[in-house]
């Protein structure tokens, strides 16, 4: 799942300059309200994973995941009412993350924070890139782009359907294999550079008075990117790892 189909100009239609016009400032400050929400209740279902709860945990995972599924396809289609979606979105993501954290862990000891160090390292390579205007969010690249998310959210979605037919195009995905690897490696790459959809989408908004609500939609679309881009690195980490044991 990612957030840039969302950052598209049909946002901006209908929207005129307010009192209180969204700003940079704003949005960052919403994206990191929202992620202190994502690792607070990541906290509690981490620590379900250690204790006698651990049977309830993916009935917990699945509920987190498919509620922020929704809640962010709510957003998509009513920005206005971004504040109130988007918190629910990085609960229930929390929910998710955190048993989905704490399993990778058991496996591989501090791939957690090598995945975290991995996402924000790649968001911030990302911005600088976006600054220096070295990488611009033109009409070409914003096709893309999209068109290379879309992608992969059917190829997930062939592949988790295929699963319950035939397991060989779920193990060539999700192998430690060459194509494995190359596949994520691909899928990160195509995850950061949502980033300056993302980016722009904020400038955009800021420079043209956008309304003051549109900071949380910002904020969300933001905190959706850092999730796919999270989860991502953690898959391909994993990959690696096991190809050494």
């Amino acid at each position: 799942m990612t957030s840039n189909p969302m950052t598209n100009d049909r946002i901006y239609e209908g929207v005129v300059i307010t009192d209180q016009p969204m700003t940079v400032a704003g949005t960052v400050n919403k994206t990191l309200a929202l992620l202190a929400i994502v690792v607070l209740v990541a906290a509690y279902t981490w620590h379900l994973a250690y204790t006698n709860m651990a049977d309830k945990l993916q009935m917990i995972m699945v509920t987190g995941a498919i509620a922020a599924f929704v809640l962010a396809l709510i957003a998509a289609f009513k920005p206005q009412h971004s504040k109130p979606l988007s918190i629910g979105y990085a609960a229930c993501e929390g929910l998710f993350l955190g048993g989905v954290s704490a399993m990778f862990e058991a496996a591989f000891p501090g791939i957690v924070m090598q995945a975290v160090c991995g996402t924000f390292l790649g968001m911030a390579a990302v911005m600088l890139l976006f600054k220096a205007r070295i990488i611009r969010a033109t009409e070409a690249f914003r096709s893309t782009i999209i068109a290379a998310t879309v992608s992969i959210a059917v190829l997930y979605l062939v592949t988790f359907i295929s699963s319950f037919f035939t397991p060989v195009l779920a193990n060539a995905v999700h192998s430690n294999g060459a194509l494995g690897i190359a596949l994520s490696c691909i899928i990160i790459v195509v995850a950061c550079l949502n980033f300056v959809l993302d980016f722009d989408f904020i400038e955009r908004g800021t420079q043209q008075g956008a309304p003051k609500y549109l900071e949380w939609y910002g904020a969300l679309s933001m905190l959706v990117t850092l999730i796919w881009l999270y989860l991502e690195i953690l898959k391909l980490l994993a990959k690696l790892n096991s190809r050494r044991n």
